[in-house]
């Protein structure tokens, strides 16, 4: 239950982020309130680095903290935290307000769609920890933290003029310019970073902007797409502050980039900063930052969730140091054949589309690339999985290759008959919904929820969308001109009849994971009497001339072959 605000307020509930600052909430809690007491007799914000104004704060966190309800009442009021807030509340971070905004925002979606559970019901953020102690040459006092008209005036107020010319003068190098890169773009023009006399912010990214980059990495757009990343986001970042002194390349880092990235180059950085989506590329520059002994500021995203390490030479592990534990996965069988949660349909589908689309359209590619090559590492596998991988590339090349968009129509259809009906009567088959086990419970119990067969209905739209969507991904990967008219495609698809289903027997379907892996072991053992010569499969292949290009907007790991 949430409480209306003014109960909240006298009895407050804080969600704990920082439980080395347990009793932190608190405090602040109470120091808000007396800063809205301050400005409401005020009507102005207690002024940087005023001694009276922060003596008049204190004095409001004494008089509410007297009023306030015996067990909220703080024993003891932190006087210190009271002056440092009088003296910075002024002051403005764009990188807080960024992860305000972005909790803010994540409120409001979990508001909207009642998927995951609200905050409850006060949560206080403060970074203290950040700010220059008494050791540090950047000093905070009315001088240093005074205002000049800058734009860089808000930040001043908490970091003082020496740590903002600091800034300034940095050299930084940003490995990636993807969501995570246009972030740390954003961030390092709107704070200063190399946006003084001798600063720089060197940017590289190999990749081109498409199509599905445009929803999660904002300083690209529509008609970017085809452009380099690191230029199109060094444009994009230098707008927002044009003071800001950026180099964009387009050079990967590793090994054969050395001339490039050589010891002139990192000798002359201030520090690191990865946006990278491969661990092999992270170790790497985590490797060079060792070795110049740079400081490495390592983050990475997955869905929702989100990590930052901030690697400083003599004083933290180097990235590699460790490694996290390995994520969970859902097992085969439960994944095959018994999925429960929404997240086994979702990763269900990841899977079947790249079994159609992805990998048969890669293995394809890499035969037609270098046929030498690619029987040479066939050659090397066992003899099951051998004939599984070429008799893959002989169905996608000549077996099951369409010559139109009515085939691919057809064979869509097909795929929706196979997932949605004929595999679930043989589950049915193997296991009928009465079927009980050796201790004579109910097979179909718990987690195991009972499938039904769906037969395929025209008037349906996730029947038909399915049918209408593999189709032209199909075309797509043949590099044929799909048939987009959805009435259409349904009248192909309805047209067709498929052939009645019947159950296969001898058929072992896995009910636990070890039976998975020992039916997938059997398989690779298994398959030797009915693999493909590769002297036979070539003479197939070479038969038909092939040619290849890309198409604009095309689903990242799509390959494409002309029919």
């Amino acid at each position: 239950l949430q409480l209306p605000l003014p109960e909240a307020i006298k009895d407050p509930e804080f969600l704990i982020s920082d439980f080395a600052k347990f009793d932190r909430p608190a405090q602040l809690h109470l120091i808000w309130q007396a800063f809205d007491a301050f400005y409401e007799q005020k009507k102005f914000l207690p002024r940087p680095y005023n001694e009276a104004d922060a003596g008049e704060m204190l004095f409001l966190c004494e008089k509410l903290n007297a009023a306030a309800p015996e067990k909220t009442r703080l024993p003891d009021i932190d006087k210190d935290l009271v002056r440092l807030f009088s003296f910075q509340v002024e002051g403005n971070l764009i990188p807080i307000t960024g992860f305000i905004g972005g909790i803010a925002a994540q409120e409001a979606m979990k508001g909207m769609t009642s998927i995951f559970t609200p905050i409850r019901q006060w949560f206080y953020f403060d970074a203290l920890e950040c700010l220059p102690d008494s050791d540090s040459p950047f000093k905070l006092n009315k001088q240093t933290c005074s205002a000049r008209g800058s734009r860089y005036d808000g930040q001043v107020v908490v970091f003082g003029w020496p740590f903002q010319e600091a800034l300034l003068r940095q050299k930084w190098f940003i490995v990636g310019a993807g969501a995570i890169g246009c972030e740390l773009l954003k961030y390092f023009a709107h704070i200063g970073v190399a946006c003084g006399p001798g600063g720089c912010l060197f940017l590289t990214d190999m990749d081109s902007i498409e199509t599905s980059n445009l929803n999660r990495q904002f300083l690209f757009h529509r008609q970017d797409v085809g452009s380099k990343k690191s230029e199109v986001a060094a444009k994009a970042a230098k707008s927002f502050n044009p003071a800001l002194n950026i180099k964009a390349m387009c050079d990967r880092v590793g090994g054969d980039t050395e001339q490039i990235f050589n010891d002139s180059f990192f000798e002359n950085l201030d520090g690191v900063t990865n946006a990278l989506d491969n661990v092999e590329a992270r170790t790497y520059m985590d490797r060079r930052c060792v070795y110049y002994r740079l400081p490495l500021v390592e983050s990475g995203t997955q869905g929702a969730k989100g990590n930052v390490q901030v690697v400083y030479p003599y004083l933290t592990e180097s990235y590699s140091s460790s490694q996290d534990p390995p994520e969970k996965s859902i097992p085969i069988c439960t994944l095959k054949n018994f999925p429960n949660a929404i997240e086994h349909t979702i990763q269900w589908a990841r899977d079947l589309f790249e079994g159609l689309f992805t990998i048969p359209a890669e293995l394809a590619n890499q035969f037609l690339d270098d046929p030498r090559g690619f029987f040479e590492r066939v050659d090397k596998m066992h003899a099951g999985q051998k004939a599984e991988m070429l008799a893959s590339v002989k169905r996608v090349l000549i077996d099951d290759r369409p010559s139109n968009a009515e085939q691919c129509i057809t064979w869509a259809r097909m795929r929706w008959e196979e997932n949605f009906n004929w595999q679930i009567r043989q589950l049915l088959h193997n296991f009928p919904a009465d079927q009980v086990t050796l201790q004579g419970a109910k097979f179909w119990s718990g987690s195991k929820r009972c499938p039904h067969p769906l037969t395929f209905d025209a008037n349906d739209p996730t029947h038909t969308e399915f049918v209408y969507s593999a189709s032209i991904l199909r075309a797509q990967m043949y590099n044929i001109i799909p048939i987009v008219d959805l009435t259409k495609v349904v009248e192909i698809a309805t047209a067709q009849q498929p052939p009645p289903f019947v159950p296969k027997s001898g058929v072992r379907i896995a009910i636990n994971d070890q039976e998975a892996q020992q039916a997938a072991q059997n398989g690779v053992e298994g398959k030797g009497a009915h693999r493909w010569q590769s002297d036979d499969l070539s003479r197939s292949l070479f038969t038909v001339a092939f040619r290849r290009w890309p198409l604009p907007g095309v689903t990242p790991g799509f390959s494409q072959i002309e029919a």
